[in-house]
């Protein structure tokens, strides 16, 4: 202990300093010091870990108190500035952004689990992977709701094992590289890594004689099929999760997910925002000037009735209540909006233009008209 500073000169700073300064002091020096500024200085690294020892030590309520009053030797047993860099890690890792400064911990101390912000990776090790599935819909499949088959593939408890990675009538025996505890220590220092065993992998024990169908691992590859139901009124990229359907977990871990991504494919009559639907039907000159009852076909196949309004403009949109898409859990539909599209003759035959004409007679248009205000428009 002679040959170490005194936590307090080491971040410059009184013994009375309040802990925003302490804070303030840290975050100094761990900048300065930071390895990545200093690639391969040695004499940086080691004053970088220093800076991260006393303010572990000084920001710690329980430690402080007692390092004030009985030095280096009241932490013995403590592990005092020897364990569990976890505040340094997430008090400071906005420096140098969420994912680097986790990095240069794991870079300096080993990565394995600096007391609480490695543990929680390695208690994951044995986790399945989710997997994720691109599924396909037609436009209507998505509005209405249907189910579907999906084939995947995915790995399974090993069939001739059960799962055990052994041989049958094979025998495990506690791990002599761990001891059966799945994770190893080494010290560096003042510093003491925990990481998973080389040698079993997390489990803490090996096999004397490991499956010959999946070479210990525990698990196969798998084709399942499973159906899942698509809910009226799912939106294009949504996902449906069905749980532990994907690969399975090894030595007790938990199976993961499959996740079901949805893309939906376009229509060539209607189009879809939210819910509510779009569509465009065609109306003769004679429909739009006089009004008239015309049957549109809805997305199910069914035709409704939609009254035009006499001296309907082209491009005018008209709305049917409730004939849109379901709303989720509410009972409800959304609306269809009906663009109307005037066809204007490209040929008349002689009787039509005999009428046209008379008709032009009585509207008396002129041939000169005035500019309209575009503020009349709307625009």
């Amino acid at each position: 202990m002679a040959d170490k500073r005194d936590y307090y000169e080491v971040l410059g700073l009184d013994k009375g300093a309040d802990k925003e300064a302490i804070k303030k002091a840290y975050r100094k020096l761990a900048i300065k010091y930071h390895p990545d500024r200093n690639p391969g200085n040695k004499e940086a690294e080691e004053k970088f870990k220093e800076a991260t020892e006393a303010y572990e030590v000084l920001s710690d309520d329980q430690k402080r108190p007692i390092y004030d009053q009985y030095g280096f030797a009241g932490l013995e047993g403590m592990g005092g500035g020897g364990q569990g860099y976890s505040h340094a890690f997430h008090d400071f890792q906005d420096i140098f952004g969420s994912g680097a400064f986790g990095d240069i911990f794991e870079n300096l101390f080993g990565g394995g689990g600096f007391g609480g912000f490695g543990s929680s990776r390695s208690r994951n090790n044995n986790d399945g992977q989710s997997l994720r599935y691109d599924l396909e819909l037609d436009f209507r499949d998505a509005v209405f709701g249907t189910k579907k088959d999906i084939r995947f593939s995915h790995r399974v408890a090993c069939s001739h094992c059960k799962g055990s990675g052994g041989e049958p009538g094979s025998s495990s025996k506690t791990c002599s590289t761990c001891g059966g505890v799945g994770q190893v220590r080494r010290s560096s220092g003042f510093f003491q890594v925990q990481q998973t065993c080389p040698t079993c992998g997390g489990k803490g024990t090996v096999i004397d004689k490991p499956c010959k169908f999946c070479r210990g691992s525990g698990t196969e590859e798998k084709d399942s099929i499973v159906t899942i139901t698509i809910p009226p009124g799912i939106d294009d990229g949504k996902r449906i999760t069905i749980p532990k359907q994907g690969d399975a977990g090894t030595n007790g871990g938990r199976p993961g997910d499959l996740i079901i991504v949805v893309h939906v494919r376009s229509d060539r009559c209607f189009e879809r925002d939210g819910s509510d639907l779009y569509c465009a039907v065609p109306i003769s000159l004679s429909q739009a000037v006089l009004g008239a009852d015309v049957n549109v076909p809805t997305l199910d196949n069914r035709r409704i009735t939609l009254k035009i309004p006499s001296g309907t403009s082209h491009g005018k949109m008209l709305r049917i209540k409730s004939e849109g898409v379901p709303i989720s859990n509410t009972g409800r539909k959304g609306d269809l909006y009906v663009k109307v599209m005037v066809q204007f003759p490209g040929h008349i035959n002689s009787e039509q233009r005999r009428l046209m004409e008379e008709y032009a007679r009585i509207e008396g248009a002129t041939n000169s008209p005035n500019l309209i205000e575009l503020s009349s428009l709307g625009r």
